[in-house]
């Protein structure tokens, strides 16, 4: 007898009955940029479509987007070279811009999750993750107390999940023992597990102004060419007290994001980056691919690999479609 899989392909409805994986809003997370002036918008030319917003601009996208569904937002702040130094001092300013913002999103939209970026890059006059020392190492240990004190600064706005990218040695223990003994207990902790040094990270650079001014982030960021060094990574954030796994980038990375999924049952985010996002982006605008439908195998393609949760600045495209 001749098998005929073809039949459960035959129409529409059908294969909508036996489709094994779904994306829905319910898994999407939506990166957002954050600028000081309160009405400010400036488009990222490197990424067609994104916007840096301030609040005002902000809290309205945000309302928008919780009435198509989406309930996640990760805030990253655009920070004026004027504000930054090597210590990244205004990171932990209660007036700074985006702490302030923080407490004022967070009030008006206490329903969604707000998630934020723990790491020194957005601030530093380097642009590194960490302090840079006089030889241009990047210092761990050193770089712990200011990535807690920023920890404590933004869970005191009532956000939800930090979200520490930093990938410096021992920074989750460092940072949950910080929230633990100050009251924070219920702020959880998203860990960017295995962060690479990517090469599709370029845009988001350019949104924040935050490339390094010297060297590269390799002596931090994941080696591309690893796959078993993000068990180590996921080993460790799991025994330091994660709440969530991650893995960054997400397209080029489906084999790590399959393996930790295979390995761990906490829930696991995929990031799909900013270079992800803008070479559909950019096809698209010159007509060579169906965005669209490009957008949405592209997410399928995370999730299908064990992605629970979707960080994308696709998001809104998404919800949009998915509305009709």
């Amino acid at each position: 007898m001749l098998a005929r899989p073809r039949r459960n392909r035959k129409s529409q409805a059908i294969r909508d009955l036996v489709q094994e994986t779904h994306v829905t809003t319910n898994d999407l997370i939506f990166p957002l940029f954050l600028l000081e002036t309160p009405k400010g918008k400036i488009e990222v030319s490197s990424m067609p479509g994104i916007n840096r917003l301030g609040l005002e601009l902000m809290l309205m996208e945000i309302e928008e987007c919780m009435n198509l569904g989406i309930k996640g937002f990760d805030i990253f702040p655009v920070v004026d070279e004027k504000h930054k130094d090597r210590m990244a001092t205004n990171a932990t300013v209660p007036d700074f811009f985006y702490l302030k913002a923080l407490r004022e999103i967070k009030k008006r939209f206490p329903e969604a999750c707000i998630m934020t970026d723990v790491a020194m890059d957005p601030y530093s006059s380097d642009g590194h993750d960490g302090i840079v020392d006089e030889n241009g190492r990047i210092l761990n240990d050193e770089t712990l107390e200011v990535l807690a004190d920023m920890a404590l600064a933004q869970a005191e706005t009532g956000i939800d999940i930090i979200g520490p990218s930093d990938m410096m040695d021992g920074r989750v223990g460092f940072i949950r023992e910080a929230l633990d003994n100050n009251g924070f207990e219920e702020v959880s902790i998203m860990s960017y597990t295995a962060k690479y040094a990517s090469a599709f990270y370029g845009p988001f650079r350019d949104a924040l102004d935050s490339a390094p001014k010297s060297g590269n982030k390799k002596t931090y960021q994941m080696d591309p060419a690893n796959q078993s060094e993000a068990i180590i990574e996921a080993d460790l954030d799991i025994h330091e007290g994660a709440d969530f796994l991650m893995v960054k980038p997400a397209l080029s990375y489906l084999d790590v994001i399959k393996l930790i999924k295979d390995s761990y049952s906490l829930p696991l985010a995929a990031y799909n980056v900013s270079g992800e996002y803008a070479m559909i982006a950019a096809a698209a605008e010159k007509g060579w691919l169906d965005k669209t439908a490009v957008m949405q195998e592209t997410l399928l393609s995370m999730k299908r690999a064990g992605a629970d949760i979707i960080l994308t600045y696709f998001a809104r495209e998404f919800a949009l479609n998915a509305r009709g």
